[in-house]
């Protein structure tokens, strides 16, 4: 299984190591406030503070993460097409990081945002591999 799927499994890696980076920016971020509070970021702070957009990001991607690697290892247990799973996650792994790095530059409150374009394309490369998965499941 593990050399059928390496493709995803390397996609699933890259999606985990982006969100440790993601951590660890936000946890760097938040420690360097004047007025630094563990676990907690200013509720007044906004998308003008990086200790804001770097702790969003962060929690942006664990809110997303489990729907994405819970139908990917899903789809590799019951023998989903190795292609489609691998380029799914890939798609999905490489628009979390493009999000990420606009999230960290862009200042805007403005909706949509470049940013938002990047998170309609894990969204939907998510939303395919749901629907893939559900074909397979019911064939």
């Amino acid at each position: 299984m593990l050399a059928t799927y390496s493709f995803a499994i390397w996609g699933l890696w890259l999606i985990l190591l982006t969100v440790l980076i993601q951590y660890q920016v936000a946890a760097i971020a938040h420690r360097k406030q004047k007025h630094y509070v563990p676990g907690i970021v200013d509720d007044k702070l906004s998308h003008e503070s990086f200790v804001f957009r770097s702790n969003r990001t962060f929690l942006n991607s664990n809110e997303n993460l489990l729907m994405m690697f819970g139908p990917a290892l899903l789809g590799m247990l019951v023998g989903m097409n190795a292609y489609w799973l691998g380029i799914l996650v890939w798609i999905y792994a490489i628009a979390r990081i493009l999000h990420m790095a606009l999230y960290y530059v862009m200042t805007t409150e403005k909706n949509p945002s470049p940013r938002s374009y990047f998170y309609l394309v894990g969204s939907a490369a998510n939303l395919v591999l749901f629907v893939m998965l559900g074909l397979h499941l019911a064939a």
